[in-house]
């Protein structure tokens, strides 16, 4: 838990209610913080199995319908380019629209397009059954934009001293997600056909509205004063969205591409490449909590997590294929040991971006309170979504173009330039502090020895 005062821990707002009850009883969850919990645990598995999916088997049948390589990777990020605009267009606007409604109303619409992607198969091919994709797969970005952007602001409400420790024990529900969504996709594929993935998973996330509508509280709050442009332009604010970009990429990266080379490489069944992406998923969900917590109980360490988590993940990139400037031979067991180191060092990564950015939000000026926290989430789900869609996009024209080692090598240098810039930028402003310091201990001793003489006299 964050200690009072300290400059690297965001503050918890001030005021009666649930947050200031979670201040209050810090050991013990009260009704609405249970229930606020099971709703973003909820949406993450649902939204997280769904996101999944369509991994080991999509891409393959987008081929059979006469999509390109390229075409696949675009579909695959389009969703994050309209998540980008509908996350940053909700968080703006949160407030006036309601937490709880935008996050109803983002899982029941959620739900829906789901079911409406099982039917694709029945759409001509060519150009007509592309623009379907599209357009669906944009209906799915805007509904989880709205859900998952109060999701966040409702987290960080309900939990104003844990907010790492709370969104990395909830990573264990996005990681359940990604581990179940791709072998039970894979399963489902093989033993029903195309229809059945889609139509068995929107039931699913449909059957949680009712559920949310029922438990999850209302928050309510006055619009704040300041804009996603103040809070992007500070500097450090600006660096962890690097690093969240180059992360996000790394991950979209492998939707439209992995599947593809483990096909032809290693000549795998369906259902077997989802157990490949298995390892990334596991991982990233085992080790997001003790991250959180670590964040939470030692803000210091959040800082040397966001840049020794990129320079692995870029490591992780460059032996994934592996690239062939080191003349290394491609092995499954290579490749699915650096998912496995991924998973980690994304979970190292990716955890501490959102307190630092609200710890240096309130260290600007930023009201605290609702307002404040819906900016910070659009703005968390904007930045990831930038690096969602170009990973992918990138990805699936790198593949086509020169193959899925050199991709990933470029992915890796991505991750490599974002973990320098935000380490450089952490060593300045340290020197900036440390300079600072030494300047009002040398200002202190001159007053000191100012008032002496006058002492003496005296």
């Amino acid at each position: 838990m964050d200690t009072p005062g300290d400059p690297e821990g965001p503050r918890p707002p001030e005021g009666d209610g649930p947050a200031a009850n979670a201040r209050e009883t810090p050991n013990r969850l009260s009704r609405e913080q249970l229930f606020v919990l099971i709703s973003a645990a909820s949406i993450n598995f649902g939204s997280m199995m769904c996101y999944s999916i369509l991994g080991p088997f999509f891409p393959k049948e987008a081929e059979k319908k006469g999509a390109s390589n390229t075409v696949i990777g675009m579909i695959f990020g389009c969703y994050a380019l309209f998540e980008l605009l509908a996350s940053l267009l909700f968080g703006k606007y949160l407030v006036q629209i309601g937490a709880k409604f935008m996050f109803v109303a983002g899982v029941f619409v959620s739900g829906g397009v789901t079911i409406l992607f099982g039917v694709l198969d029945q759409v001509p091919e060519g150009p007509v059954f592309i623009a379907m994709c599209f357009l669906v797969r944009i209906g799915d970005a805007v509904s989880f934009a709205a859900a998952i952007t109060a999701s966040f602001s409702i987290l960080a409400t309900a939990f104003p001293n844990n907010v790492a420790t709370v969104l990395g024990s909830l990573e264990v529900f996005s990681g359940l997600g990604l581990v179940l969504g791709p072998p039970l996709g894979g399963f489902l594929y093989q033993s029903f056909g195309y229809e059945v993935p889609f139509i068995f998973l929107g039931c699913i996330i449909l059957l949680m509205v009712p559920l949310n509508m029922y438990i999850l509280p209302n928050y309510e709050a006055s619009p704040g004063e300041h804009s996603f442009w103040k809070l992007i332009s500070l500097p450090k604010v600006t660096f962890i969205a690097l690093v969240i970009n180059s992360l996000s990429a790394c991950f979209g990266f492998l939707d439209p591409t992995l599947s593809l080379f483990v096909l032809k490489k290693f000549n795998l069944p369906a259902g077997y490449v989802g157990l490949v992406f298995l390892g990334l998923a596991l991982s990233y969900t085992i080790s997001s909590p003790l991250f959180g917590l670590l964040s939470d109980k030692m803000p210091h360490l959040r800082k040397w997590f966001l840049v020794l988590g990129n320079l692995i993940t870029a490591g992780c990139y460059m032996l994934l294929g592996p690239a062939p400037v080191l003349h290394m031979q491609s092995q499954l067991w290579l490749l699915v040991l650096m998912l496995v180191v991924n998973g980690i060092s994304a979970g190292m990564s990716i955890i501490p971006t959102f307190p630092e950015i609200l710890s240096c939000a309130y260290e600007n000026g930023f009201e605290e309170g609702l307002g404040t926290l819906a900016l910070v989430s659009g703005l968390f789900s904007a930045m990831w979504s930038i690096g969602a869609f170009v990973g992918p996009t990138l990805g699936g024209l790198l593949y086509e173009k020169v193959g899925f080692e050199w991709a990933a090598a470029v992915q890796g240098l991505w991750a490599l330039t974002s973990g320098l810039a935000m380490g450089l930028f952490y060593l300045l402003e340290y020197s900036r502090r440390r300079r600072s310091k030494l300047q009002n201990i040398l200002g202190t001793e001159e007053e000191q020895r100012a008032l002496l003489p006058d002492e003496n006299q005296s």
